[in-house]
């Protein structure tokens, strides 16, 4: 994981030193020359550590950190401070400080106050995702399953847009799960009880000027025979495939956006999204580039399955029960070398696709689906010694965790494994005992 630091001082020199040692021990290091400027960029998704100098012109460092914790209030903040600025540390740790050091300082104790400092932060954070994740994957309705960390990180996003009315832009493949996002959006959101409605833009791309899905009233409200009921509901509207929308819709929804950005209740969220890059579509003229910054305040990427590998038997096994439910079949057994196969394949279709697979696994028996794939896309041949010794790894702990039910003692002693061995491998592969329980 990227470890990163914020850094603030106003002496050039000690910005320089400091971001040197911190570079060469790892660290991503962003110094500013004054607090406001670091302050602009701190959100409650910073997961590094924040080390200030307390004598600074613009902003002192004890103005800064009042308004960092109001930001989050579990950031970690180490203050710098000069011999006769002690009274003024003490005052910044009973404020929240994590920790002060003195100028002049041995550069051990300086990285090990930051070390421990980047730990807490750690532990604060995975505390809360463990926390929003179990509200929201007990709660109705879709989930957004997944241990990689591009998933904890849309999960980290989704957490802290809850609330927010604002539009949304997703982007994303086919087949990654756009429409569930939107609807988990909704579902999470203060308007859950009003109306979802969903349109893909790929079909109302050729509309007459005289039948414009998006006319305006003297109201400045949406008006469309297809949405009237929609409008009288409120609720949220989600546009797939945003980027086949007709040209003058496109300016209608701009305007729309436009005249409701200042209100604190507009009649509806909008959340749009699109399979190909909306940036490189503006700049050759073909989507409205108004609009693309209109939606763009608050943007989510979904990654294609493949960049989430150590999600796939994840996702099977809960396609898999569903099905299994639904039709009424047994769930199969499942061995190492089928999810072998499964992580090999480069799914194009991503987890659509994979829910499809899962799904004739039920109906059809797992030899006769795996038939199905094509073996033109199965890329185990391709993989390095070192990443095939990874798959093979996962595949033997994901085997051992389905056969013992997550149970991992039963694991352990099966792969003869040490405690803290066998936690760290899980931890490496993304792996949960939970998700392998009956």
């Amino acid at each position: 994981m990227n470890r990163e630091i914020i850094f603030i001082d106003d002496e050039l020199h000690v910005r320089e030193s400091i971001t040197q040692t911190l570079t060469l021990e790892g660290f991503t290091v962003h110094s500013f020359s004054n607090a406001k400027k670091a302050l602009s960029t701190i959100t409650p998704l910073f997961q590094g550590v924040i080390i200030s100098d307390i004598n600074m012109p613009l902003m002192d460092g004890i103005t800064f950190l009042k308004q960092a914790l109001h930001i989050d209030s579990d950031l970690q903040v180490i203050m710098l401070t000069g011999h006769g600025d002690i009274s003024m540390a003490v005052e910044a740790m009973s404020i929240g400080a994590y920790n002060f050091i003195e100028k002049p300082f041995s550069t051990d104790r300086f990285i090990d106050i930051i070390n421990k400092a980047y730990d807490r932060r750690n532990l604060i954070l995975e505390n809360k995702e463990l926390k929003n994740e179990l509200a929201a994957q007990s709660a109705p309705g879709p989930r957004i399953l997944g241990n990689s960390e591009e998933i904890k990180q849309v999960r980290r996003i989704l957490h802290h847009i809850k609330d927010k009315n604002s539009s949304i832009l997703i982007s994303g493949d086919s087949g990654t799960g756009k429409k569930l996002l939107a609807r988990y959006i909704h579902d999470h959101s203060p308007n859950n009880t009003l109306v979802f409605s969903a349109l893909n833009c790929h079909h109302l791309s050729s509309i007459s000027e005289d039948d414009n899905l998006f006319a305006l009233n003297q109201q400045h409200q949406l008006t469309h025979l297809r949405l009237e009921k929609f409008h009288q509901q409120k609720g949220t509207l989600y546009l797939q495939d945003i980027d086949k929308m007709a040209e003058q819709s496109q300016a209608s929804l701009l305007k729309y956006l436009q005249l409701t950005q200042n209100s604190a209740q507009p009649d509806i969220r909008i959340i749009a999204s699109s399979t190909v890059d909306l940036i490189q579509a503006s700049k050759n003229n073909k989507f409205n580039s108004e609009l693309l910054y209109a939606l763009n305040g608050i943007s989510i990427s979904l990654p294609p399955l493949r960049k989430r590998k150590c999600d796939i038997p994840l996702l099977f096994q809960n396609f898999t029960r569903t099905a299994s439910s639904r039709y009424g079949i047994e769930n199969p057994a499942i061995s190492s070398d089928f999810f072998q196969k499964l992580t090999a394949h480069h799914w194009p279709g991503n987890v659509r696709e994979l829910r499809n697979f899962a799904e004739k696994s039920i109906l059809m028996g797992t030899n006769v689906a795996l038939s199905t794939l094509s073996s033109a896309a199965l890329e185990s041949n391709n993989l390095g010694l070192n990443e095939r010794i990874e798959q093979f790894e996962f595949t033997i702990l994901s085997d051992a965790l389905q056969r013992h039910n997550g149970r991992l003692k039963e694991v352990q002693d099966e792969l003869q494994l040490a405690r803290k061995t066998l936690y760290d491998k899980m931890k490496k592969h993304h792996l949960d005992k939970d998700n392998f329980k009956s």
